[in-house]
């Protein structure tokens, strides 16, 4: 399939005749500035799920009496029991959060709570937990569902951002590890369903608000930010018409800071020798301020007029901004042509060097993100007899995003020719360099706007880039109809039956546009050649007054000013029409057909209570991609359409058994064939093609090629996984339980993102003057290297995972109101491709060893409780140059998170709350490394603590 996309492309070229399609540059703006479907009116989901309150009269935790002296269950420990009750009515094998009360999940967010589960790690981005990993297995190996429906992304590809939904809004989030026929879109790694409110579950009406204010740890690090930030909402549910009518309504905001310091290496020359240490070989340090400002809203409406009808209806939307200051000094030392001396030596290291003819690249930096997410979903259940069901759900999933990506330069002169300066760089014990420079980075009088290294270039010719515009867009649109049927049996261990079916069409739409910033006057497309000014005098209506300090690495101070300021009135803005930059846009298209059947048990077996299922679903896809192939010969560019497509057909069975062996004592084993598609940016259709004259005739060819290719595979299939769990529970008397899991997965069909392999070119000979072609075929050169991803690798994936929950009182009264929650989870991995089948790769995600402990007391109303989670090195996906997605090994991290709080349980305050939190009481960095060694320090990003107090009023 690889190769017939290859062939394509070759023919499109070939047909259009190397002509150029005209380019109109777009015009860059500035910002202003679960029971089965067929048995509940939920959608589908294969285990029981209790109802918030459903395990009241068991755990009593609360001790919150309601007039008609029910108790009523809220805190830790009920979300605890409540998670306990669903994962031992699974017949699956799952993990959930429950929310301590209404609108409130036990951590600040999803990511958060989901972090504290048995065998389910986060990494954190911009100091907030946003990619999670589960069974050592990345965010693209899962799927996020929402009430039982599969949810799109604000991402670059499938894995969802947990920080665009608001926790306040769900009642519960289950992590499935094992799969059933009638769970839709299961991932490989697990699947994530996050369930909303229930309102006719709820006993009565309830308002309750919220308020919470947030301070982070380190103070402004820009002068144009904050460190202080909020949250606040509000949900109201109630029922009406005899309680056949339910409503819930949610509405929040959030505006929360983080400072970041930033640190990045280039890597390091030389061999790490004492005659050739490593020498730093080139240093990016900056000082970060980000604010995310989100508004969220849901609405549910349940109406269930008889025993014979059950609808609801589900609405979510999301708003979400994020801006971000990035201010910094980007250092070429080493990788570049400054003259090194002074050199100190420790094991290998260069320790202590000084540079001189150093030239410098000042940034100021402006990142803009702005997001909108939209779920709704209608589930209608009939019973249409005494024993069967239909159910019929459909849902639409929408996000769309939007980056405004600024970059700034100054420096001394054009291209290397102003002042030069002298560094000295010494090596910190955490793996950082100190970095003491002997120029003021704060002179307007010598740092001018201006392409200091002389890096700009547009494909054919240099331009003066003084800054760079990214401004991509992405918009992912995901539509869904579902229909099941259901019925009972009786008087057999076979004690239901499930017949579905499943149609979604997934569009994700990506479109890339750049700009080369170069200061204004009387050139054209910002070329050196056509008289752009080289360098420009910095406005000084935007400096900012003050210019922040870089002490943390040495940098007494830097000069400061707004990027917007200089961007609307300093800059002319060329149009990036690179090959490299035109195949970014693309479209990939996937309608999939899903159906399943499976047979449900319930009963016992040799005096055991067996309850299980038994499944298989047919997946029938069709995937296409439509872009274009770019490429330049002497100068010009070209372009042509590309639009490809494939069809395949899946066969997934799947096995599930839960077997009471002892009171209360469970063995589940559950046996599946599983999918997960590749990423969304590895399917594209899209290709580079390059065309290099200065090969032609060199020899051996094999060295030298003239032609070569880089782009995505629409062919490509999914994921495929045989995957084997197994599962002891024991729970107690008392409340609490313990869990011991193993799991096997053999994985096939696993995306190799660095194949390549050798194509015959010839098809693009007549892009080639005669003399060359002629020259070309001598040489034997129409042979070139196509480098696409492919599914050529396989592997296996092991692991075992403990989990204890224990009330204390099970052990003794006196310690009633405390207890803990550990986990722990050992993963190894295998996985080879075909181009190197002896040496494995490491898993994205991946962390061998990970556990999560908490401590908690919660009793009269007083509620304090400590977590402390822990990981080791993991292969982390970072943003790279020009933000492109790429992988280092992360360094592990233990985090350390604590909360305390008190409710009022009488009198006028009854129903008032106030709660304390601080996040990374440790202040944990998070740290890369190359090459496996932990001494090759890349990324060091220290986030700081952040502190939050907060209010709730529940009536």
């Amino acid at each position: 399939m690889l190769r017939s996309t290859t062939v394509t492309i070759a023919s499109v070229l070939l047909v259009t005749g190397g002509a150029a399609f005209a380019q109109e540059a777009p015009n860059p703006q500035s910002p202003t500035a679960n029971p089965p479907a067929a048995a509940t009116a939920q959608s589908p989901a294969p285990a029981a799920e209790p109802t918030p309150n459903q395990d009241a009269a068991q755990t009593q935790t609360a001790e919150n009496a309601t007039a008609d002296n029910d108790i009523v269950v809220t805190g830790i420990r009920a979300s605890l029991a409540n998670s306990a009750k669903i994962k031992r009515d699974s017949t699956l094998i799952v993990d959930s959060v429950s929310a301590e009360d209404v609108g409130k999940l036990p951590d600040v967010s999803i990511a958060d709570s989901l972090a504290r589960l048995p065998g389910v790690t986060a990494q954190r981005l911009e100091g907030r937990d946003q990619r999670l990993s589960i069974r050592g297995l990345g965010p693209d190996f899962s799927t996020t569902l929402l009430n039982g429906r599969e949810q799109v992304t604000v991402g670059d590809n499938r894995g969802v951002e947990y920080d665009q939904y608001p926790s306040e809004f769900f009642r519960n989030v289950n992590v499935y590890k094992s799969a059933d026929a009638s769970l839709i879109a299961a991932g490989i790694s697990g699947t994530v369903d996050l369930r909303m409110l229930r309102p006719l579950e709820q006993r009565g009406r309830v308002f309750a608000i919220n308020a919470r204010g947030q301070m982070n740890g380190i103070d402004n690090l820009n002068p144009d930010s904050s460190r202080y930030g909020y949250r606040a909402s509000a949900t109201y549910i109630d029922k009406f018409a005899n309680d056949t009518l339910g409503i819930a309504i949610g509405v929040s905001g959030t505006q929360t800071p983080s400072q970041d310091e930033r640190y990045n290496a280039w890597g390091y020359s030389g061999s790490g020798t004492a005659a050739d240490p490593y020498v730093l070989g080139g240093a990016k340090p900056y000082v970060q301020s980000n604010e995310l400002k989100r508004y969220g809203a849901v609405g549910t409406i349940e109406w269930q007029p008889s025993d014979t009808f059950h609808s609801t209806f589900d609405a979510l939307y999301s708003d979400f901004q994020e801006t971000q200051h990035l201010r910094g000094i980007e250092f070429p030392l080493g990788f570049s042509d400054p003259t090194k001396s002074g050199i100190t030596v420790d094991n290998g290291f260069a320790t202590t060097t000084t540079f001189t003819n150093v030239y410098a690249v000042q940034r100021n930096d402006y990142n803009q993100r702005k997001a909108k997410n939209l779920s709704l979903g209608w589930n209608n259940d009939f019973k249409i007899a005494d024993r069967l069901h239909f159910n019929v759900d459909a849902s639409w999933s929408r996000a769309t995003r939007t980056d405004f990506l600024l970059e700034t330069n100054t420096g001394t002169g054009f291209a290397k020719s102003g002042a030069a300066d002298t560094v000295t760089v010494t090596q910190n014990g955490n793996g950082t360099y100190r970095i003491v420079p002997t120029l003021d980075y704060t002179n307007t009088n010598v740092l001018k706007l201006t392409d200091p290294q002389g890096w700009g270039n547009n494909g054919t010719q240099q331009v003066v880039q003084s800054g760079f515009l990214n401004r991509p867009s992405f918009k992912d649109d995901l539509k869904s109809l579902r229909a099941s049927l259901n019925g009972e049996f009786d008087g057999s261990l076979v004690r239901g039956w499930e017949v579905g079916g499943n149609y979604s069409r997934r569009e994700k739409t990506s479109a890339y546009t750049s700009y080369f910033l170069c200061p204004k006057g009387t050139g054209t497309g910002c070329t050196l050649a056509s008289g752009t000014p080289t360098s420009a005098t910095v406005p000084s209506e935007a400096l900012l007054g003050t210019n922040i300090p870089l002490t943390y690495l040495g940098i007494p101070a830097m000069l400061t000013y707004d990027p917007l300021y200089v961007y609307n009135n300093s800059f002319a803005s060329a149009y990036d029409n690179r090959p490299s930059a035109l195949v970014r846009d693309n479209r990939v298209i996937e309608n999939v057909y899903t159906g399943y059947a499976k047979l449900t048990l319930d009963g016992d077996l040799g005096g055991k209570a067996v309850k299980g299922a038994l499944g298989v679903q047919v997946v029938h896809s069709q995937q296409r991609s439509v872009g274009q192939i770019a490429s330049v010969v002497t100068g010009n560019v070209t372009i042509a359409p590309a639009d490809e497509r494939v069809t395949y057909t899946n066969v997934l069975p799947s096995a599930t058994f839960s077997v009471e062996l002892i009171d209360n004592g469970y063995v589940k084993l559950g046996a599946s064939q599983t999918m997960v598609r590749p990423r969304l940016d590895q399917e594209r259709v899209t290709q580079d093609v390059a065309i290099n004259l200065t090969n032609i005739g060199r020899t051996p060819a094999g060295l030298y090629p003239v032609f070569s290719s880089t782009g995505g595979n629409v062919a490509l299939r999914p994921y495929q996984s045989t995957n084997i769990d197994m599962s002891f529970e024991k729970y107690f008397d008392a409340g609490g339980y313990v869990a011991l899991s193993g799991y096997f997965k053999h994985l096939t069909d696993f995306v190799d993102p660095n194949n390549s392999y050798a194509y015959d070119f010839t098809a693009l000979l007549p892009a080639l003057t005669a003399a060359q072609q002629a020259q070309v075929i001598a040489a034997g050169q129409t042979t070139g290297v196509v480098s696409a991803p492919a599914n050529t690798g396989r592997g296996e994936v092991l692991g075992v995972e403990a989990t204890v929950s224990l009330p204390f009182k099970a052990l003794t009264s006196a310690l009633d109101g405390f207890g803990i929650f550990a986990s722990g989870n050992y993963t190894q991995s295998t996985i080879k491709f075909a181009s190197n089948p002896t040496q494995a790769i490491t898993l994205p995600g991946l962390s061998k060893w990970t556990g999560s402990g908490t401590i908690y007391f919660e009793k009269w109303g007083f509620q304090a409780r400590a977590n402390y989670r822990y990981r080791s090195d993991f292969l982390a996906e970072v943003a790279g140059l020009s933000a492109t997605p790429t992988y280092r090994t992360a360094k592990s991290e233990g985090i350390l998170d604590a909360q305390i709080g008190y409710e009022f349980q009488e009198g006028f305050l009854k129903g008032f709350s106030i709660l304390a939190q601080a996040k990374n009481l440790t202040d944990r960095p998070f740290i890369t490394y190359q090459n496996d060694d932990p001494r090759q320090v890349i990324d060091y990003q220290r986030y700081g603590r952040d502190y939050y107090i907060g209010v709730t009023y529940k009536f």
